[in-house]
């Protein structure tokens, strides 16, 4: 574990190659990764209108789907993050599931809440928050 709390995380399935594992197999490769479980997210790109799709760790409220536009701390927010923001439409894939989704970003009253259940699947969440001077974002996805 580094100063800043995190945790390193083995990446030998990431990015596109996580997507196709995943889509060929219905979450059965890819749903748990480090032993969090994993949803794929499809948006809208704002500039090419093309789908995107992102593996993203997932935890729960409720019926909703809670995930996190980290980037690892990066200072600025993920492209998928900005997609939604642009169009809160997407499509979420859970193991053999398709499930159309609105999504908002959490208010500051709610974000509190949201970031523990987060944290506690995913701890490295504080460190990634750690590293950047910008808000990590909490985003609800509520099936429609």
């Amino acid at each position: 574990m580094s100063e800043d709390g995190y945790r390193p995380t083995n990446i030998d399935l990431l990015g596109e190659e996580h997507v196709r594992r995943y889509q060929e197999t219905d979450g059965q490769v890819g749903y748990i990764w480090n032993g969090v479980p994993i949803l794929l997210l499809t948006t809208t790109g704002r500039k090419s209108g093309l789908a995107r799709t992102t593996p993203l760790i997932h935890g729960r409220d409720g019926d909703d789907y809670l995930v996190v536009a980290s980037m690892g701390g990066a200072p600025e927010h993920p492209n998928w993050y900005r997609n939604l923001v642009q169009n809160g439409t997407a499509e979420i894939q859970v193991l053999d599931r398709h499930i159309p989704v609105s999504a908002r970003t959490a208010s500051d009253g709610e974000k509190p809440r949201l970031w523990k259940i987060v944290t506690d699947l995913w701890p490295n969440y504080d460190a990634y928050q750690s590293r950047t001077d910008r808000d990590i974002p909490v985003v609800v996805l509520s099936p429609t």
